[in-house]
This record gives structure tokens, C-alpha cells and sequence, in this order.
């Protein structure tokens, strides 16, 4: 992972992981976008996992519930990972002797580029 490049919360559609250049401090619309998802995505994981245990504390819940409840599951876990990654690398971009942030804001401005695959 280039410094620099933000892991968006989406891939392409043979899987490739998406990046954002973020060459200004100013947040951009891709950089909203990719925030807005990001939240999105983590309160669906949050329905999913109460969805879930309902599921698993059901008795009565048959093969297909479960599956159900899995896959909904196994889908939420790998977007709660791709945002952690995405922002642990962020965090990660701070001043090199203190750890923290040189600057405020980490988002891509207007001029920002996305990169499709491996950087």
C-alpha cells in the first residue's frame, strides 16, 4: 500500500480493491461518497449481527435461517474489515516521530484520483 492512498469501502466487479489518491487536504465529493458508505455499511453490520443472534437463539431456526444469517454475516464482516484496514492505514500516515496526524483532515480533495487493483 503506496502512502497516501485511501481503501475505499467498495471493490470492482472482479473484486479488485479500489483506491482514492489524496493529494489535498480538502475533502471531495468521491471522499463523502466513500465516508457515506462507510457509515452505511457499519449500520447494516449492526442489524446484521442483531438479525444473527436472533437467528442463533431461535431453537426453531431451520437450515436456510441460518445460512441466511451467515451469509449476511460473512458479507458484513469483510466491509467492517475493509474499513478497518482503510483506516488503520490512515491513521498509520501520521508524523513519523510523534504518530500523530500532520494534518486534520485525511480525506481526498476535489482533484482526487482513483486507482482500481494493486497500487
Amino acid at each position: 500500500m503506496m502512502t497516501g492512498l485511501r481503501l475505499l469501502p467498495w471493490t470492482t466487479p472482479d473484486g479488485k480493491p479500489c483506491y482514492l489518491d489524496q493529494d489535498t487536504a480538502h475533502p471531495g465529493v468521491l471522499s463523502l461518497l466513500a465516508d457515506s458508505v462507510e457509515a452505511s455499511q457499519l449500520g447494516s453490520a449492526e442489524q446484521v449481527l442483531a438479525g444473527s443472534r436472533a437467528v442463533l437463539q431461535d431453537p426453531a431456526a431451520g437450515e436456510r435461517a441460518v445460512r441466511f444469517a451467515l451469509t449476511r454475516a460473512a458479507e458484513s464482516l469483510e466491509d467492517v474489515l475493509r474499513i478497518a484496514v482503510s483506516r488503520g492505514q490512515r491513521i498509520g500516515e501520521g508524523d513519523p516521530d510523534t504518530g500523530a496526524d500532520t494534518d486534520t483532515d485525511t480525506d481526498a480533495g476535489a482533484g482526487a484520483e482513483v486507482r482500481y487493483g494493486l497500487p
